[in-house]
């Protein structure tokens, strides 16, 4: 039978195990898909660690929010899509009892798209909660423009690194935000005007250094905690700034009175729309078949090895870059 990756209590990697699991028929409106590869995110650890703020029901819960496959079979009253297609599954929001670490997946139809052309199997699984994310707050939630100054923190991560593509297939100018100084050629490569290393400089002046003393015009935190005062700081008035991170868990103050507008974001806000998904889907395969867009990738582990690819995302070895389990 089919293998699935489950765990019945909350903890370190440890606590995951396969077990097999006949597959699920898919019924009206669902498909079938044939997992050939997941990515594994931050949202996975903090659900198997039990520090996701959203209930996850134990025991025998599923992981993953992303992956690509082929579709097996398909429900009644699915249309666009047939047995054979090749598709990516566009975060699904109950991981926990569909999550795509398995070798099959049954999910609703409006969670798969067509995978983007020219794609490998490791980089289609890994490019849909990164880019997504990263499009959803700069350009639906703050109207990014050519031209606009973006500052981003954790650039070096999934999200930071998919943002600065996207404002460069836009026109802005993406400034990415780093603690280390020895990462500013990796950014500089990965797609960033600027770097400011937070060991070196403030950020404040900085900012207003390479945007000609205006300020960012977008700020995307990624990060949150009390940091987030230089940030708005270093915004220009009227300027926005998207606060889609919890990378810090200390308390983040939201000023009253202050001259930015200021929105919370969640990936799931825009990827629940199917109307917004069309959009994201478009501006993806636009910037695959442009090259503007390109997932960083890690490592591979193989499924059996998934205990050990998260073991490798808790020690930070990644560097940023996506880890991918192929099965």
């Amino acid at each position: 039978m089919p293998r699935v990756v489950v765990f019945d209590q909350f903890g370190g990697p440890d606590v995951m195990h396969i077990v097999e699991e006949p597959v699920v028929e898919p019924t009206a409106g669902e498909v079938r898909v044939r997992i050939e590869a997941f990515a594994v995110n931050p949202l996975d650890q903090m659900m198997r660690s039990g520090s996701l703020p959203a209930a996850v029901a134990l025991p025998h819960a599923r992981l993953g929010v992303e992956g690509t496959g082929i579709i097996d079979a398909v429900g009644p009253e699915v249309t666009g899509l047939e047995a054979g297609d090749p598709v990516i599954l566009t975060a699904v929001p109950d991981a926990s009892v569909r999550g795509s670490y398995a070798e099959y997946a049954t999910v609703p139809a409006s969670r798969v798209l067509a995978r983007p052309a020219g794609l490998g199997v490791a980089e289609a699984a890994a490019i849909w909660v990164a880019y997504s994310t990263a499009y959803g707050a700069l350009v639906e939630k703050a109207k990014m423009r050519p031209g606009d100054h973006v500052l981003i923190t954790a650039a070096s991560g999934g999200v930071g690194r998919a943002a600065m593509q996207i404002a460069n297939q836009i026109g802005a100018v993406p400034i990415a935000i780093t603690r280390h100084a020895a990462k500013k050629d990796d950014l500089i490569a990965a797609g960033a005007a600027a770097v400011i290393a937070t060991d070196q400089a403030d950020i404040v002046e900085a900012v207003r250094h390479h945007t000609g003393g205006t300020g960012a015009d977008i700020v995307l935190d990624l990060v949150m905690g009390p940091g987030q005062q230089d940030l708005l700081e270093a915004a220009r008035p009227g300027g926005t700034l998207i606060a889609a991170g919890f990378l810090d868990p200390r308390p983040t103050l939201f000023p009253g009175g202050t001259p930015l507008t200021i929105y919370g974001y969640r990936s799931f806000e825009h990827t629940l729309d199917a109307v917004v998904v069309q959009r994201m889907a478009a501006f993806l395969n636009a910037g695959v078949r442009l090259g503007a867009l390109w997932p960083a990738l890690d490592k591979e582990f193989a499924l059996d090895d998934v205990v050990e690819a998260h073991r490798h995302l808790e020690k930070g070895l990644h560097a940023g870059k996506k880890i991918v389990v192929t099965v």
